[in-house]
Parts: structure tokens; C-alpha cells; sequence
């Protein structure tokens, strides 16, 4: 295959892995803006956020912002960089107004938004923000929903649909995104099954969790596949990757430059990842995208 022309994406820290630990708020709020424009100033694709209320892998009573008034604030804090969540649980908003949410802020970032949903798994969090833990076959529902609302809420015109766990009836949605045909939407998750049937049905690209190189070329016959079942081309439907740099036991195992020149062998459009130490130096952002533009023929274009 084709050495793609694989784009970066930057995970901005916010708190969620505990590296803002001890942290005063304003000072891990500083560093986060800095962060994000750092990024946006090196011509990275795009910057993320986790969609978490507390710590992982425990909650502890440390520091982590909210995804999207962080997301809102970055929108005007930067010019060129594309702004998603990696990704938003789907249970956690109302679909419509998750979609008016989006669409403000595509207005507001003039243009810049994307939407990441995945069906959400971190029970803890759920229960200690009121939140009911569904089994996955009732996540997935969730996610189901919200991704045909959410579709329908972006369209022309006003938005009706009956899901098992979400409705619209007649729901405006104007200002609608500046994005035409829409914000773009991914799915995020490894879920052979389901999960990548909905991307197939629903997305604009799948985001892929920490998969090494190796599953992944076993995989993507298997997302062609699932894409064949909707009469889709698969080459509509972009693949990524989140890469967690900050943990051994998921893509911090082989050299980043290896891992990079990989991916783009096998056709990922984006590798998006969590940086070790991004929170006190600019270095591995700095080192991240030197990596990048040697790992491809050429810069994508934004």
C-alpha cells in the first residue's frame, strides 16, 4: 500500500492520567492553553481532549477539566488547529443538545470542530456522577442513538427520529455548522462488532485504541468488511489511531518513529497521541512533530 500522508494530532493535558497533580488550577490551566497553541503553532492537525470527570486509573481528588468548555475556550485561543474529543461518551449529554453544543462551536472556532463519540466504559465515573452504568449492549444503544441524532441534527432542516434510548421530534438545529456536509464525526473504539459497524454506518472515520501495527493489519480487512455490509467504500472511511505514549503496555513499546512510519504504510490518516511530560516542556511536542514530517513523504494539508 501507499505510504499515506499521515496528519498528527496532539493530546492536550488536562488532568485525566494525573499530571496535573498538585497542581494550583490556574497554573494547569496556563499550561494547557500554552500546550494547545504550541501545537497549533507547529502546524499539528489537530488537538484533543478526554471526555473523563476524574482521574485514572483511580479517582483521586486532583485537577481534570471539563472537554468541552475546555474545547470552547481553545477554539478561540488558536487559528488553524482542528479541535475534537478522543472521544465523547455518548451517555453523558443529550444527543440534541450535544449537537447544538458542537454546532456553536464549530461557529465559533470558524469551522474547526469534530465530533468524537465512543459508548463510554469508566463504570466508576458513571456511578459517581448519577450517571445509571448500562451493560454494553445498552451503551451501545446509547451510542447508536446519538449518532443518528446527532447526523439528522446536522442535516437541513429540522431533525425526527425514535431510538430506544434517545428521541428528537421536529428539533431545530440553526445556526447550522459552518463544516458542509457536517462536522465530522468519529467513532472511537475496538469493537469489532458493533462499534465498527455503527462507524461504518455512521462516520467519518474510526478511531482505533492503542492498536499496534500488526493487529491493525489484521483489522482492516475486517473494517472493510464492515463497511461492504452498508454498501460503503472503505476508503471513505478514514482510519486513526490514539496512541498512549505515557504507559509501556500500550504503544510505548517501540521507538514513536518506527510506530509512525508504520501506520502510514498501512493507510492511517492520523495518529493522535498523549505525550510523556507535554506538561512541563514543549520538547516532546517539538520531537513529535520532527517525527511526524520525517515518517511521511510530505505535510499533509489541513
Amino acid at each position: 500500500m501507499e505510504v499515506n500522508r499521515l496528519k498528527l494530532g496532539v493530546i492536550v493535558p488536562q488532568g485525566w492520567t494525573g499530571e496535573y497533580a498538585g497542581w494550583d488550577a490556574r497554573r494547569a490551566w496556563q499550561r494547557s492553553l500554552e500546550v494547545a497553541q504550541r501545537a497549533d503553532a507547529l502546524a499539528f492537525d489537530s488537538i484533543w481532549v478526554f471526555d473523563h470527570f476524574h482521574t485514572t486509573p483511580d479517582p483521586t481528588d486532583e485537577i481534570v477539566f471539563e472537554a468541552y468548555t475546555m474545547l470552547s475556550a481553545l477554539a478561540v485561543a488558536t487559528k488553524d488547529v482542528k479541535l475534537g474529543q478522543i472521544v465523547t461518551c455518548a451517555a453523558y449529554r443529550n444527543p440534541a443538545l450535544l449537537a447544538k453544543m458542537v454546532t456553536t462551536m464549530d461557529v465559533i472556532s470558524g469551522g474547526r470542530m469534530q465530533l468524537g463519540l465512543g459508548a463510554g466504559w469508566k463504570e466508576e465515573e458513571w456511578l459517581a456522577y448519577g450517571y445509571e452504568f448500562p451493560d454494553a449492549r445498552g451503551r451501545l444503544d446509547r451510542l447508536e442513538d446519538t449518532l443518528a441524532i446527532v447526523s439528522k441534527m446536522f442535516e437541513p432542516g429540522r431533525a425526527s427520529y425514535e431510538g430506544k434510548t434517545a428521541s428528537v421530534k421536529s428539533a431545530i438545529n440553526e445556526p447550522k455548522p459552518l463544516q458542509q456536509p457536517r462536522v465530522p464525526i468519529m467513532v472511537g473504539g475496538n469493537g469489532r462488532e458493533r462499534t465498527w459497524r455503527l462507524a461504518a454506518r455512521y462516520a467519518d472515520e474510526l478511531n482505533l485504541d492503542a492498536m499496534p501495527p500488526d493487529e491493525l493489519r489484521d483489522a482492516l480487512p475486517v473494517i472493510a468488511d464492515r463497511c461492504a455490509e452498508v454498501d460503503r467504500d472503505p476508503a471513505s472511511l478514514k482510519v486513526s489511531v490514539h496512541l498512549w505514549r505515557k504507559d509501556p503496555e500500550r504503544n510505548n513499546r517501540e521507538p514513536l518513529d518506527e510506530l509512525l512510519a508504520a501506520y502510514g504504510e498501512l493507510g492511517v490518516s492520523r495518529v493522535m497521541a498523549l505525550l510523556p511530560d507535554v506538561e512541563n516542556s514543549d520538547e516532546p511536542l517539538i520531537e513529535f512533530a520532527e517525527m511526524g514530517t520525517a515518517a511521511r513523504p510530505a505535510v499533509a494539508a489541513r
